[in-house]
């Protein structure tokens, strides 16, 4: 796949900066805390856990830990009184945000490790978009933040650290999930006999996970946890609440909540337990290679089938680097857009000049695009280009482009599509057990010295 071509990073785990006002991202002041040591070679604040080569503050935990029960109050002011449910315990929430301040700090470290970095106009792309969502300009988003008392400056680091991590799972996790030709052609034959695909299931899960190299009494002390949830679970407690003071998963202070899915893109290990439960039914345990989890079926829905309009694209894209910065490589590609103008043949220009390797063997052509393959800045001027006219040069994540669309057409789903859309679904239903074995493995290497 030709690198202009998204990957899936903002694919189940939602949107990667999505709702800033009231989210329960580490938003606010939490990682601006000062980590330098004094003169006589402590921290200058307290120490909530050492984490390999970085730490993570108690003002961090605390920060964190108001933020979330803070918004956990408010989602329960926002529910009918007979549904609002008590609070979990603060010892409760505290373990939960910690754990998860760990992993995000050896994510963080291992991201760094491997060499992800995030530029300044990928950071402002997505906090453009995320303006956007809002109804908002860029320009106008540090007023927006400020009268919610969040740091502006703060939020594009967090959310610079958001996408390193969220590209390291891709590289790591996503990328590395093999689908063999046997369970692509099981899930296009299911397709065909499935009505199952045709609806959306809205799930949630906990999680009690056991360490790669388990011994027969940790699995044993797991598979006993799991069985008093589940009994617990029977006797009428509720699942969301259960979920925070229990679950292992990332999911945890969600609720468990793995949000909704189309049916071929359930998580493999819930598939053929979820299609046959009722809304509000909850599964008895699963063994997993992650531990053992239980599985609620919150809702579901039926999925409406649409036509795809694709678009006929060829493109030339040329990158900064070292030599040539953003400004030098616009007006470079400025150069070759007057170049096609004046009778060039975009196709030997592309062949030439382009640095996309996946397009410029072909004259820069991308073929059929369907809405979402493309980086959001690169579509949106698509979406409006008429027919056989040269672009505007547009910057995206990638660099600078000038394009050209070819044509237009309504698509149904076609075998091409259904294969992709195939090997998406069982990507994606992998990618959650991947995740947490990553996760899991990532901590059990790491050294960790809780101080709390």
């Amino acid at each position: 796949m030709n690198n202009l071509l998204i990957s899936r990073v903002f694919g189940t785990r939602g949107a990667l900066l999505a709702v800033v006002l009231g989210a329960t991202a580490l938003g606010s002041s939490a990682l601006a805390q000062d980590r330098e040591l004094g003169a006589g070679g402590e921290l200058l604040e307290g120490v909530a856990a050492v984490v390999d080569n970085g730490v993570v503050l108690k003002s961090e935990l605390t920060d964190r830990v108001g933020i979330v029960v803070q918004n956990m109050r408010k989602q329960q002011e926002q529910q009918p009184a007979e549904q609002r449910r008590q609070l979990p315990p603060q010892a409760v929430v505290e373990q939960q945000v910690l754990d998860q301040l760990v992993l995000r700090e050896l994510q963080l470290q291992r991201a760094k490790k491997v060499g992800i970095t995030v530029s300044d106009d990928m950071l402002n792309n997505a906090l453009a978009r995320v303006a956007e969502n809002l109804g908002y300009t860029l320009e106008e988003l540090p007023t927006v933040l400020a009268s919610e008392n969040v740091s502006y400056s703060q939020y594009r680091e967090d959310s610079r650290q958001d996408l390193m991590i969220e590209q390291l799972q891709q590289r790591d996790v996503v990328n590395r999930i093999n689908i063999s030709p046997r369970e692509l052609e099981l899930c296009l034959a299911a397709r065909e006999a499935n009505q199952t695909n045709s609806f959306d299931y809205n799930i949630s899960h906990i999680l009690i996970g056991i360490p790669g190299n388990a011994t027969p009494d940790q699995i044993e002390a797991a598979r006993k946890k799991i069985e008093e949830i589940y009994s617990r679970l029977e006797a009428g407690e509720d699942f969301a609440r259960l979920a925070v003071a229990t679950s292992q998963a990332q999911t945890a202070l969600d609720g468990g909540s793995l949000g909704w899915r189309k049916g071929a893109q359930l998580p493999t290990l819930f598939a053929d337990t979820v299609v046959k439960m009722q809304p509000g039914e909850f599964s008895k345990p699963i063994q997993s290679a992650a531990g053992f989890q239980i599985v609620k079926l919150n809702d579901m829905r039926g999925a409406q089938r649409t036509t795809v309009q694709q678009t006929h694209v060829r493109h030339i894209l040329l990158k900064p680097d070292k030599i040539l910065d953003s400004a030098a490589v616009k007006q470079k590609i400025i150069g070759i857009r007057q170049q096609i103008l004046n009778g060039g043949d975009f196709a030997t220009l592309a062949h030439a000049q382009s640095e996309d390797p996946g397009s410029a063997t072909d004259g820069g052509d991308l073929g059929w695009i369907s809405p979402g393959e493309l980086v959001p800045e690169f579509e949106k001027v698509l979406e409006t280009l008429p027919l056989h006219q040269l672009s505007e040069p547009i910057q995206s994540r990638y660099g600078w482009h000038i394009a050209e669309v070819l044509d237009r057409r309504e698509h149904d789903t076609t075998d091409e599509v259904k294969r992709d859309e195939c090997g998406r679904s069982i990507r994606q239903s992998k990618a959650e057990e991947e995740r947490e074995l990553w996760l899991r493995k990532l901590r059990d290497q790491a050294y960790v010295d809780i101080r709390r």
